[in-house]
């Protein structure tokens, strides 16, 4: 089982299961795996904080099932992850991922956020490890009251919902902000619009966990998108 915690030697691949095959999820995912994907990455949307209906704890249950061995990587695009911390743990989730967007801080006052720490306190109670994650036009220093307590940061570079959209550079300056306030046993993790193509400037801007869904599982040769990815010189 992959360390998260370790400082990795090259940039790790979190190959993102929305973009995999739902009627052969296992081989699937075996297949990327067998190429050299660090950990797999599960995005949840309730269709309400993303306008998108997606994988619950039985589809964690089921990728656990098969491949005992993988470190899951969950990221809940939600507007209540408090509900579904139990049920995560309990699937086999490794890693539970919310938004900052839906805590209680000043963005969120008025929408009755909910206690972040708390909700870290309970994921790490239940021994998985904790992750913020900040969508592209919300203002980066939401994180802050977090870094100390999470496990790993996740830079939103597309807007959250679906799968194949383009990369968004003007992200790159939070993944820089958050570099220079994290040490090295938490991770800096991207998610959007990776490809061999734009990979390289989130890693030099100090990312060192790439989520990659429709340019890896939708490539012709996905060896060479995981080979490019791993090659790319860590900034941190």
């Amino acid at each position: 089982m992959l360390d998260l915690k370790q400082q990795p030697s090259h940039p790790l691949v979190a190959a993102s299961i929305l973009s995999a095959d739902f009627g052969d999820m296992a081989a699937d995912c075996r297949r990327v795996l067998g190429m050299g994907a660090d950990l797999l990455h599960v995005d949840v949307m309730d269709g309400h904080f993303a306008p998108n209906l997606t994988m619950g704890a039985d589809m964690i249950r089921g990728v656990r099932r098969h491949l005992p061995d993988v470190y899951l990587d969950v990221h809940l695009m939600v507007e209540r992850p408090q509900d579904y911390v139990e049920a995560f743990a309990a699937a086999g989730a490794n890693q539970f991922a919310f938004h900052v967007e839906v805590c209680d801080t000043q963005l969120a006052k008025d929408a009755g956020g909910i206690d972040g720490h708390a909700l870290i306190e309970r994921i790490h109670g239940l021994g998985m490890e904790a992750g913020i994650v900040v969508n592209p036009p919300t203002p980066v220093e939401t994180l802050e009251p977090y870094l100390d307590a999470v496990d790993l940061v996740l830079v939103m570079s597309v807007n959250p919902g679906w799968s194949g959209q383009s990369f968004m550079p003007e992200v790159l300056g939070k993944t820089r902000w958050v570099a220079d306030r994290v040490g090295p046993s938490t991770r800096i993790e991207m998610d959007g619009g990776l490809s061999p193509a734009t990979v390289g400037r989130a890693v030099a801007a100090g990312a060192d966990t790439l989520v990659t869904a429709s340019a890896l599982f939708g490539s012709d040769d996905p060896q060479s998108v995981i080979d490019t990815f791993h090659a790319c010189p860590l900034a941190r």
